[in-house]
């Protein structure tokens, strides 16, 4: 991408105005639209209502849509005749508790120097309104420099996704025809471990299931019963035992059905990445890496999907000892998945895997819990390398193609809703204290985040 003297001009604009931009972020920041809670469902529709009023400001048509729950704010530029992008981002945030962990009130912003520089502290700094900023002060200064917007863009700026998103899948059905883009452009990720930017191509799905096995219709003596009697934790112990072999596979029948292998340039990256399995477990008190063998261990949290306990319960676990054959046991199990794996096939094979183990005089009973399939971005759309490029000349460090072990549905409902994959960019770093007190976002990656965005954007019109 040669460098064009049109973006150096919103580079400087950007630059010299950095504090103002700061400023508006501050005042976004002063609004506790935390949608979880219903006392605050005023400053949610308030936050909405800034956020209108700046893009409106700006020379969007602007609305707000009400939904059952939070509203969602859209915004549209001047058609014209390049590419549609549709921006995402959501300006709802987390609770703060506990209270007392702050340093100081969480929706009162300040800049504060740090042995890392300069950060912006506040809860949603980072997640997501200082990252949904960066978009917002991109388009401010590409039309104080051009006179005008960038054509064809759209905007959806969501209220609901900490609490679940529970109205966007019906709002992008119902308005699929006004959303729908060439590509969706997701801002709520982060930078690489070692600080390179990074664009995510693949999310991982979530499939959850709760399971729960009834014995006796009582809890029963272990003396007189043990031995004779089923006991549903043992039960439920070899089944979940037995969902993974002596090489760390997962045993479910089809499985691995829909699993890929790393494409050579994706294998090419994050070898490139030079990750540090050891030293990233010895951060939470751990060193040796497990997984499933043959796998490097960015593949096992990237590219390969898991089964993981993430409960279990049943009979007596409280102080002193009870000696009782328990009447019911429960855990709560997730997968996640990668590549084209079904949800709705996975949880079937797992229900049937745990029904093997189930005795005739027992019963099982399952509850699920959510499941969405794997994102995986076709990387050879050209909007992936011309994005790569300009990031790599905004921060000076190779960009990567980077995956991601954790899941965000809204790239999934875009592709099967709206039929478009999604770009996902975002200048967080793993130690911003997302969804923990003293939320913070650092100074650079805002402005160097706009920066960024003003670079896409003219490489891509």
């Amino acid at each position: 991408m040669g460098f064009d003297a049109r973006v150096g001009d919103i580079l400087t604009h950007l630059d010299q105005r950095l504090d103002a931009a700061l400023a508006r972020l501050s005042d976004f920041l002063r609004i506790p639209s935390i949608s979880t809670d219903p006392a605050h469902a005023g400053d949610v529709r308030r936050a909405a209502e800034w956020l209108a009023a700046d893009l409106g400001a700006l020379g969007f048509d602007v609305q707000i849509h009400d939904t059952p729950g939070h509203p969602m704010v859209t915004a549209r530029s001047q058609p014209g005749d390049a590419r549609p992008l549709l921006f995402y981002g959501h300006y709802d945030v987390q609770p703060v508790d506990p209270l007392e962990l702050w340093n100081r009130p969480p929706f009162d912003p300040a800049i504060e120097d740090t042995p890392q520089g300069r950060v912006i502290r506040a809860r949603g700094a980072s997640d997501d309104k200082g990252q949904l900023m960066t978009f917002v002060e991109a388009f401010r200064a590409w039309k104080a420099v051009h006179g005008s917007l960038p054509s064809d863009l759209i905007l959806l700026f969501e209220g609901e996704e900490e609490s679940g998103s529970p109205s966007l899948r019906p709002f992008l059905k119902a308005h699929a025809g006004d959303l729908r883009a060439d590509l969706a452009i997701i801002c709520d990720t982060s930078r690489h471990a070692d600080g390179r930017p990074a664009i995510t191509t693949q999310l991982r799905g979530l499939v959850g299931q709760e399971v729960v096995v009834h014995a006796a219709d009582r809890d029963l003596h272990s003396g007189s019963f043990g031995g004779l009697a089923a006991n549903p934790i043992m039960i439920l112990a070899q089944a979940l035992a037995a969902l993974k072999d002596e090489t760390g596979r997962v045993t479910l029948p089809g499985f691995y059905d829909g699993v890929a292998d790393l494409s050579p340039e994706l294998s090419r990256d994050w070898q490139a990445l030079n990750f540090d399995a050891s030293d990233f477990l010895r951060r939470v008190g751990l060193s040796d890496p497990v997984g499933e063998r043959g796998r490097t261990p960015l593949e096992m949290v990237w590219n390969q999907p898991t089964a993981e306990i993430n409960g279990i319960a049943g009979g007596y676990a409280g102080d002193g000892f009870k000696t009782v054959l328990p009447a019911m046991a429960r855990a709560k199990v997730s997968f996640r998945l990668t590549g084209t794996q079904d949800p709705a096939a996975v949880r079937q094979a797992f229900q049937d895997h745990v029904r093997r183990f189930v005795p005739a005089d027992c019963r099982v009973d399952f509850h699920d819990h959510g499941a969405s399939p794997a994102s995986v971005m076709d990387i050879a759309d050209p909007a992936f390398g011309t994005a790569k490029q300009a990031l790599t000349e905004e921060w000076g460090q190779e960009a990567a193609f980077i995956g991601a072990g954790g899941s965000i549905p809204i790239a999934g409902d875009f592709k099967e809703l709206l039929g478009m994959d999604s770009m996902l960019i975002g200048f967080a770093r793993d130690d911003d204290r997302i969804h923990s007190p003293n939320e913070k976002y650092d100074v650079e990656s805002f402005a160097k985040g706009a920066r960024s965005w003003a670079r896409i954007l003219a490489a891509l019109r």
